[in-house]
């Protein structure tokens, strides 16, 4: 038997600023497409970049967020991941609170109940912190066996953690983001390395959950928003004026900008002019596409497509397991939405009120986000170079033939 150590350059520790890079330049973006679709035609035509941004509240609180982000990078990279991994049980604990308290005080607006009011004229979203929470608390459990998943307890744990805040935030009438959870958990325990069989089979329970949910709609006559949203992205037509009003528009703004966009700022715009709900959060891939073409639709997800496979290479170099865990809920997190947000823009996939990473307006979204790649170049910049590796060697007969 013999042990030697892994010195690869790619497993050593570093800070990734190309990671950092795609951030802010898709941040920088995103205060410009929120401003585009905010600000107010009759007191900023005319005037300067700086003064449309400062005029449009949206965009203006967008930009406060921007300069803040730094700030929140650098408290995170100051905590050593070991501290992090020790103390993500009182994280998941206070974030659930906060979910139970929105839960029964929280703000309604949207048909949700999913906004915590600070008291210093700005509101919170704590299902947006519960997914960083479960992340961690799912990456620190997965990380202590080699097979996480061996019997049924092991299972009831894990599902545990997932569960129960998920639940909570589906009574608030989040969905989309108990999607994006169920979408994390499940990469997260495929890269920890549980048995296959096991996943198949839970895909499975959920696929019959959704088939159900699905043949429910169809033959009801409920008003429940979440329904009709589904029946509108069967049928986006049939209800024109109610659920498929915002695919629709989002289908015609995007179209509207062809090969190279019509341009910024201009005041007969389908965004410009309100035309299509949510401009600035849920549809802010129309903005993108009205305005840039669908040259600026692709160089955006080229952008995402980097960083999502960037996490991966990093991942895959990162010999902690819990830190490597840390960066695969990362990465699944930003994908999904990414992938729900655009896919819904395009009439592809069902509304879900899930934003676009860096681009959507909203603080909390946003902010979580950053602190996700924060967590990122934390694992990165902590994580050790040489691992142990060992490897069994043949025998060798030493005996001399007679």
């Amino acid at each position: 038997m013999t042990q030697f150590h892994d010195t690869s350059r790619r497993s050593q520790a570093k800070f990734d600023w190309t990671l950092l890079v795609g951030v802010y330049a898709l941040s920088i973006l995103g205060i410009l497409c929120i401003c585009m679709a905010t600000y107010d035609i009759d007191v900023s035509e005319g005037q300067p970049l700086l003064n449309k941004i400062l005029n449009s509240r949206s965009s203006m609180w967008q930009s406060i967020f921007f300069l803040v982000s730094p700030l929140v990078i650098g408290v995170i990279l100051a905590i050593p991941t070991d501290f992090i991994r020790a103390r993500v049980n009182l994280a998941y604990y206070i974030v659930l609170g906060l979910l139970m308290i929105t839960l029964v005080a929280g703000e309604v607006s949207n048909n949700l109940k999913g906004w915590l009011n600070t008291g210093l004229g700005r509101s919170v979203q704590p299902c947006e912190f519960a997914k960083l929470s479960v992340m961690l608390l799912l990456a620190r459990q997965l990380s202590l066996k080699e097979q996480p998943i061996k019997n049924f307890k092991d299972f009831m744990k894990i599902a545990l953690i997932v569960g129960i805040p998920a639940l909570v935030v589906l009574a608030q009438g989040e969905t989309g983001t108990v999607i994006v959870i169920a979408f994390m958990f499940f990469a997260m325990l495929f890269f920890a390395g549980v048995d296959w069989r096991l996943l198949v089979g839970m895909l499975s329970v959920v696929v019959v959950g959704i088939g159900l949910i699905v043949a429910y709609a169809l033959m009801s006559e409920t008003t429940d928003y979440r329904i009709l949203r589904l029946l509108a992205f069967m049928d986006p037509q049939k209800y024109a004026d109610s659920g498929g009003y915002q695919i629709i528009k989002s289908q015609d703004a995007i179209g509207s900008g062809q090969l190279t966009g019509i341009g910024t700022f201009l005041p007969a715009s389908w965004t410009t002019l309100g035309y299509v709900p949510e401009a600035s959060t849920d549809s802010i891939f129309s903005v993108v596409g009205e305005s840039f073409g669908f040259i600026g639709c692709m160089a955006v997800l080229a952008i995402y497509l980097y960083l999502v496979l960037r996490m991966l290479y990093l991942a895959r170099f990162t010999n902690d397991k819990f830190g490597r865990l840390v960066i695969i809920g990362v990465m699944s997190m930003l994908f999904f939405h990414v992938f729900q947000n655009i896919a819904m823009g395009i009439g592809y996939m069902p509304i879900t009120g899930i934003p676009l990473p860096f681009l959507s307006y909203g603080g909390s979204n946003f902010i979580t986000n950053i602190a996700a790649i924060a967590l990122v170049l934390n694992v990165t910049r902590g994580r050790t170079a040489s691992s142990v590796i060992t490897i069994q060697l043949p025998k060798i007969n030493t005996k001399k033939a007679p």
